[in-house]
């Protein structure tokens, strides 16, 4: 009903680095989250990288007096680190997991490990569809090599909230999206789904210059993936949108700027993100559907997939050079059988080789053959699933270029 009071949310959003084992003062540093959520009084939590279900556990335990509400999301084989908590019901969730996440044999890398994946929970709130998640990791910004990966990531992100928020009021995403504001990967998102960023709407914002969530003065920060920006560069979001009769307001953002309040450490390598919304009812539905097609979506899908064509020739080649080795691994296996099988029918004098060499070029043969078949299997799932999304933009440019 028009003349409804405002809801005022305030949002919290950290990607908290706590890998056991490898992020410095993990422990140290999930406590000082915990004990700041509790007297901080966000209304929504949304965390990423809480690796281990003992830190969810103790974070679970710590706030369940002020976030009676709380899911964490597994996922992959070391879990998807996404957790979330609320002073609202959480009536439903779900996990969605992208189709291409990396590769498994970049063992220094792990993305493809941690199945990275959106984590949704539908509250009361309006109801509000809120999202914490986390795209694959950029590692080299000149030579990208997972940016297909990511823009597939992106791509089915924005087509599942597109699907998924026809009956919800509100749509509230926040996450580490592991890209520039301006990346053809974060223009594709906002623009197929109408969701708006909370710094650029923001009417105060205090924090980091340029809402940078990931800056060289943090004390667990890597300076040397800085060098380029020595300000810092904006990584973590909150973006947001209303359905039917609602409208959504961001009145203030704020990012954490270095050690935490009488502290040496931050939470973690990177800022956290605060934001403050308000939610209202209006008289009238307003719809938040896309409008007519414009030429800056038109060229945004055209350009992702463009660089989705050029991963997908890629991972062609990859897969045309390891199907070579693991044909060239079994005409060797066969080569050696049949030398074998010669000399137990007594058709050769003597064995060509020593025993030993016999036997060990055996099993390297066998050990090529079994992975060179197994990056061909994955590279050819690869394959379907950049093409899959190719095929998926050529349809929408389609229709946004049919479209008056």
């Amino acid at each position: 009903m028009e003349g409804e009071p405002t809801l005022r949310l305030r949002v919290f959003d950290l990607n908290c680095w706590a890998i056991r084992y490898l992020s410095k003062r993990r422990q140290e540093r999930v406590r000082l989250i915990g004990d700041t959520l509790r007297h901080e009084g966000f209304d929504l939590v949304l965390l990423q990288e809480v690796w281990s279900e003992q830190d969810y556990g103790d974070l679970r335990a710590k706030l369940a007096g002020c976030y009676p509400f709380s899911h964490y999301f597994r996922s992959g084989v070391i879990g998807s680190g996404l957790c979330v908590f609320s002073r609202f019901p959480i009536l439903d969730t779900f996990l969605y997991q992208y189709s291409l996440n990396g590769y498994p044999y970049m063992l220094q890398h792990g993305d493809w490990f941690g199945g990275k994946s959106v984590g949704v929970s539908v509250g009361v709130t309006a109801p509000l569809l809120s999202l914490s998640l986390q795209l694959h990791a950029e590692y080299c910004r000149e030579k990208d090599a997972y940016l297909p990966h990511r823009l597939v990531q992106a791509w089915e992100l924005a087509q599942f909230i597109r699907h998924t928020s026809k009956a919800a009021d509100v749509v509230l995403l926040g996450g580490d999206l592991n890209m520039h504001p301006e990346d053809v990967g974060i223009r594709l998102l906002r623009g197929w789904t109408g969701l708006r960023d909370a710094f650029a709407e923001a009417t105060r914002f205090e924090g980091c210059k340029n809402g940078c969530t990931l800056v060289p003065d943090n004390c667990f920060t890597a300076k040397s993936e800085l060098l380029p920006f020595p300000l810092g560069i904006r990584i973590d979001y909150i973006l947001y949108k209303a359905i039917s009769s609602f409208t959504v307001k961001c009145e203030e953002l704020k990012t954490t700027t270095g050690p935490a309040p009488g502290m040496d450490i931050p939470f973690s390598d990177h800022e956290a993100v605060m934001a403050t919304l308000h939610i209202q009812r209006q008289g009238q539905p307003v719809g938040a559907t896309l409008g007519p097609a414009d030429l800056a979506l038109v060229d945004v899908v055209t350009e992702a997939r463009t660089e989705v064509g050029l991963g997908l020739r890629a991972a062609q080649r990859q897969r045309y050079s390891s199907g070579r080795m693991a044909v060239l691994a079994l005409l060797l296996l066969l080569l050696q059988a049949a030398a074998a099988l010669g000399t137990l029918a007594g058709l050769g004098t003597e064995q060509p080789f020593p025993k030993l060499s016999f036997c060990l070029l055996a099993f390297l043969a066998l050990g090529v053959l079994a992975l060179a078949t197994g990056l061909h299997l994955f590279h050819t799932m690869e394959v379907k699933m950049l093409h899959g999304t190719e095929d998926q933009m050529r349809m929408v440019l389609r229709a946004l270029q049919e479209r008056p």
